[in-house]
């Protein structure tokens, strides 16, 4: 039972359940569409007439469209789905060695993406974002409604960055400047908090469902991104989650973002796989130079110290996400970013880690790969916009 904040709390008004409804409606046609409104009407139990109220708002809206069903003998019925014709978001990733900007249309489908090489430079990385979206506001003639910036760092919730460690970006208007540049409104979150939005709005049946969840993006660091009752948790300025720096032991293969060889992300990282290949390898076959998509590639084709440089990795982040699961008991644990595409490789060791170090009686957490593909963050950058158009009015 939640109690009730008073300092937030909303008086409810003659239209409150007139847009709660909306937006049960919205989202029957998002998750469960085409469908018909009779369907809509049977399935929360609104009049009909209500429903076809709000579907015509929703359609003059340009939300949702009507389209033909297939016919079973007589006249094909009409049902409805949400509009896909035009881009409707501007998502930007801004990642430590690349960014990449798109587009993508409400159902949350990306229609063009272009990437660049971030630079340590913050004005000069602005400017290119900036440039990448104009061009896609201009090209889609006023349909863009928004743009979502995800960052590997923390952001408070005002959209200003507190700190980037990888660039050493602190207090940086990023959001104001990009927003007074394009003229629309710039919505900016913290990596693996936006990745695990996207998850609970986009993500498969089998994830949608679950209301606690967490999800561990393994990229050059490792962050998490905590989602209870089925909203993302960002604690006090937007700090919550940051349990890449949580200590699980000594002697790491490679220094965290804050300089700790003793964080989880130093042994469980990217970069922390790369150095074990790097020193199974004993330097040959290109060790040295080996990029992390590649050391997937060998993984995959059963070479030696790739494999093992993987599943020692793997073997961590067990060990980090067995300590998530003994103090925050979530529903699932979604493993996000390039390395699910290792999954068969690491899937067992994660496991089987997470397994003997959990205590006996502790109810049994799901470890599952992300479905968002290797680039969980893009869709977490749209999702920063898309999720406002299914978001339920909330009723403090």
């Amino acid at each position: 039972m939640r109690r009730i904040d008073l300092r937030k709390a909303n008086v409810a008004r003659s239209n409150t359940i007139r847009d709660i409804n909306r937006q049960i409606v919205l989202n029957y046609v998002r998750e469960r569409g085409p469908i018909s409104r009779a369907e809509i009407a049977h399935e929360t139990a609104l009049q009909r007439s209500t429903v076809s109220l709000i579907v015509e708002e929703l359609r003059i809206e340009g939300l949702i469209e009507e389209v033909s069903g297939e016919s079973t003998g007589g006249r094909p019925p009409i049902l409805l789905s949400l509009r896909t014709a035009d881009a409707v978001a501007i998502g930007v990733d801004l990642g430590t060695t690349r960014t990449i900007v798109a587009t993508s249309d409400l159902a949350g489908r990306v229609l063009e993406q272009e990437q660049f090489e971030t630079s340590p430079d913050a004005e000069k990385t602005t400017k290119e974002i900036i440039d990448r979206a104009r061009k896609y506001i201009r090209d889609n003639n006023g349909t863009i409604e928004g743009i979502g910036v995800s960052l590997p760092g923390l952001v408070d919730p005002d959209g200003k960055e507190l700190f980037i460690p990888g660039f050493n970006w602190r207090d940086l208007p990023l959001a104001q400047q990009i927003s007074t540049a394009t003229g629309l409104p710039v919505t900016m979150d913290n990596d693996a908090n936006a990745a695990a939005q996207a998850e609970l709005w986009f993500g498969r049946p089998e994830i949608r469902e679950v209301r606690d969840f967490i999800l561990v993006l393994v990229e050059g660091g490792v962050g998490t991104g905590i989602v209870f009752d089925g909203q993302v948790y960002r604690g006090e300025n937007g700090a919550a989650g940051e349990f890449g720096h949580m200590t699980i032991g000594r002697d790491a293969p490679v220094a965290c973002a804050s300089g700790s060889r003793e964080c989880w992300e130093a042994f469980a990282s990217e970069r922390s796989a790369l150095a074990r290949y790097k020193s199974l390898s004993g330097g040959r076959n290109g060790a040295a130079t080996t990029n992390f998509g590649k050391l997937i590639d060998l993984a995959l084709t059963s070479e030696g110290p790739a494999r093992t440089a993987l599943q020692e990795t793997a073997y961590f982040l067990g060990i980090g996400i067995a300590n998530l699961i003994r103090g925050l008991a979530p529903q699932a644990v979604i493993v996000g970013g390039p390395i699910v595409r290792a999954w068969p490789v690491i899937s067992a060791d994660i496991r089987t880690t997470v397994e003997a170090t959990i205590c006996r009686g502790l109810p049994t957490t799901r470890i599952i790969a992300s479905t968002l593909g290797p680039e969980p963050t893009l869709m977490g950058a749209l999702s920063l916009v898309l999720a406002s158009k299914f978001a339920s009015v909330s009723v403090t």
